[in-house]
């Protein structure tokens, strides 16, 4: 139910289980207004703008929090948003992108958080605009990749109305996100800072960071955050922004995140999306793979380098998807989508380990919905492996130290062989031939003509 119009409502405390959580929140806070009365001598003072101190206060908090890319979608109702995003950004606290197109937008936004890890910002404008968001919102989702929805809107009292570009925007996002706020209309501005409602903001803009990167939910994903905003939509900005976006940074530990830190971090720090700074369950035990079962190993979307040290650990071969990060290493299969349906290599596996998840082919899919396979998959960021209704989840792994038997070795040398010879004769080298050295000085055209073209 929404709060009447002008009431105060904290947000909600997230319920323990791992659903999307939603809350209502409020902005307003009492503010100076115009000074001066008619024939005063005093000039009238310029106030800010209730949406325009809200967006600061959000942002402002978002900034602390580590946010450092803002993707924007350009649109009246989103004005005041926008003009704090170019602020900050001419400040040196973020770097914004602008991209016409919210579809565009929203997957620009998810390619920074993929690479990044940490949660990128997407702002559009009311209406239609807001679900070609959903296309972003639902890759993020399935992914565990930590996105940030801020979606301006028209007040509450022009829901439902017929009101242009206006639509049902609380809960579009209901089934992906890991967190939605549909906040209060600003309604006075505030002029330091310190209003109950910018206060209120704060503290929504740190549990939707939290909940984005994943802390206290089943993985990391999207949030919404739903922004009505009243005209006049834009207007000075704050000038406690600065100040504001240190306090919280301080309050949040520090805040910031180390901008050459996150370059690259999706491969050269290992263990997949939404992983950053959510620590390892204590007394965490791998659990043992016995040696033996013909065993593979599959290296999905994100894997990373682990795919290929368990591989080699365990003398087995390693199909590794091309986005896996795990394509390096002496165990790699090439043309393996063709071994995967020979009956004397594909045909014979009994034993499967998954990192990150695979998507490329629909051999692997078969292999990984064969009940007569053990598969073993490495918990992650989305929705857990359970394909073949059988799979078990698991949150570390290790070759079982034990069972080393001359007999179990040689089985295994023979196993990791027919995979290599396989992988060598299905490569194809794509090099063009070098061109007929002597052909090239010849003095008939066609000759030379030929060396080339060979």
């Amino acid at each position: 139910m929404r709060p009447p119009q002008g009431s105060s409502v904290l947000p909600v405390s997230r319920p323990p289980d791992p659903g999307p959580t939603t809350t209502s929140a409020v902005s307003a806070a009492p503010s100076a207004d115009v000074s001066g009365e008619p024939g005063d001598d005093v000039a009238p003072t310029v106030t800010g703008a209730p949406a325009t101190d809200a967006a600061a206060a959000l942002l402002g908090a978002l900034v602390a929090r580590g946010v450092r890319h803002v993707v924007l979608s350009p649109g009246s109702r989103s004005q005041a948003l926008a003009l704090v995003a170019a602020e900050l950004e001419r400040r040196g606290h973020v770097q914004l992108h602008v991209r016409v197109d919210e579809r565009v937008a929203g997957f620009t936004a998810l390619g920074i958080a993929r690479e990044t890890r940490v949660p990128a910002a997407v702002v559009c404008t009311s209406g239609t605009a807001v679900a070609n968001l959903l296309p972003a919102v639902l890759e993020a989702h399935h992914a565990g990749v930590p996105l940030l929805l801020l979606t301006a809107d028209r007040p509450p009292e022009l829901r439902g109305v017929g009101a242009n570009q206006t639509t049902r925007q609380p809960g579009l996002f209901s089934s992906a996100t890991r967190y939605a706020a549909d906040l209060a209309v600003p309604e006075k501005s505030d002029p330091d800072g310190t209003s109950d409602a910018t206060v209120t903001l704060r503290v929504v803009a740190a549990e939707a960071v939290d909940a984005a990167r994943g802390v206290g939910q089943w993985s990391a994903g999207p949030v919404h955050l739903n922004l009505p905003y009243r005209e006049p939509l834009s207007g000075p900005l704050p000038a406690w922004l600065d100040a504001a976006i240190a306090a919280s940074a301080q309050a949040a530990g520090g805040g910031s995140v180390d901008d050459a830190a996150m370059s690259g971090a999706l491969y050269q720090g290992g263990g997949g999306i939404g992983s950053l700074d959510v620590a390892d369950e204590a007394g965490e035990m791998p659990v043992a793979l016995d040696r033996g079962p013909r065993t593979v190993v599959v290296a999905g979307a994100d894997a990373g380098p682990a795919a290929e040290a368990l591989a080699h650990e365990g003398r087995w071969p390693l199909i590794a998807e091309i986005v896996s990060g795990s394509r390096f290493g002496r165990h790699v299969v090439h043309g393996y989508r063709q071994l995967l349906r020979h009956p004397d290599l594909g045909g014979r596996i009994e034993r499967v380990v998954v990192f990150g998840h695979p998507t490329l082919s629909r051999e692997v899919t078969a292999l990984l919905s064969d009940p007569a396979v053990e598969v073993i998959a490495l918990r992650g960021p989305g929705e857990p492996l359970g394909l073949n209704g059988a799979t078990r989840s698991v949150d570390a792994v290790a070759v079982a130290v034990d069972g080393d038997s001359p007999e179990v070795v040689d089985a295994e040398r023979a196993w990791l062989g027919a995979w290599m010879r396989a992988s060598r004769a299905a490569a194809v080298d794509l090099s063009p031939p070098a061109p007929d050295v002597d052909a090239l000085s010849s003095a008939v055209p066609q000759e030379r003509l030929g060396a080339i073209s060979a």
